[in-house]
C-alpha cells in the first residue's frame, strides 16, 4: 500500500505563526513519513523484522500512536484511558495479526489529529494534568512533551529508514 500522501519538509525558511505551529508541522512531517516508509514495503515486510531487537514496521506504527496517546491524552490531559499501553504485551511491542496497515495508519492519524489540537488548542508553558503517566514525577510542560514526541519520530523515521531500505521499500526523505 504505497502512500503518496507525504508532505515536504518543514523548512526553518518558511514563516510560522508560532513554536506551536513549528511542532505542529514536524511531527506531521515525521508521522507522514514512516506511513509511507510503511506503506512501501510488501505485507510479509510489514509483519517481519529484519533487526535483532525483533519489531516489525506494523508494531512501530502502532506504537508511535500510543506514545502520542500516553503523552498526551493521558499524561498532558489527564484523561482516564483503557489501555496507555495498548502497543505492548509481554515486555514488546505487540500487533495482533488481524491488524492492518490501513488500521493502523488510519489510528496514528486520527491521533495526530487529536495531538494538533491538543498542541494549537493550549499554551506550551502549560503543565500536565496530575495522574498515573508521570508515575509520582511532576507533570511536564507541553513544550517539554512536543520536544520528547519529535526526538521520539525522528529517531524511529530513521530505525525506519533502515528497514526499509533492507527490505528493498522507499528510501530518502
Amino acid at each position: 500500500m504505497a502512500d503518496d500522501s507525504t508532505i515536504p519538509f518543514p523548512s526553518p525558511m518558511t514563516p510560522a505563526a508560532g513554536q506551536a505551529e513549528v511542532f505542529v508541522r514536524y511531527l506531521d512531517f515525521y508521522r507522514e513519513t514512516v506511513l509511507a516508509k510503511a506503506g512501501g514495503l510488501p505485507e510479509a515486510e510489514l509483519r517481519s523484522s529484519r533487526l535483532p531487537s525483533g519489531w516489525t514496521p506494523l508494531e512501530l506504527l502502532k506504537h508511535l500512536r500510543f506514545v502520542e496517546l500516553r503523552w498526551l491524552d493521558w499524561g498532558f490531559q489527564g484523561r482516564a484511558v483503557d489501555e496507555p499501553w495498548g502497543d505492548r504485551k509481554d515486555d514488546r511491542w505487540h500487533v495482533g495479526p488481524a491488524e492492518t496497515l490501513a488500521e493502523l495508519a488510519a489510528a496514528l492519524r486520527a491521533q495526530g489529529v487529536h495531538t494538533t489540537a491538543v498542541i494549537t488548542g493550549n499554551d506550551l508553558a502549560g503543565i500536565g494534568q496530575p495522574g498515573p503517566r508521570w508515575a509520582g514525577d511532576d507533570p511536564a510542560t507541553l513544550e517539554r512533551i512536543c520536544f520528547h514526541l519529535l526526538q521520539e519520530y525522528a529517531r524511529h523515521a530513521g530505525h525506519l529508514d533502515i528497514v526499509a531500505e533492507l527490505a528493498g521499500g522507499p528510501i530518502g526523505e
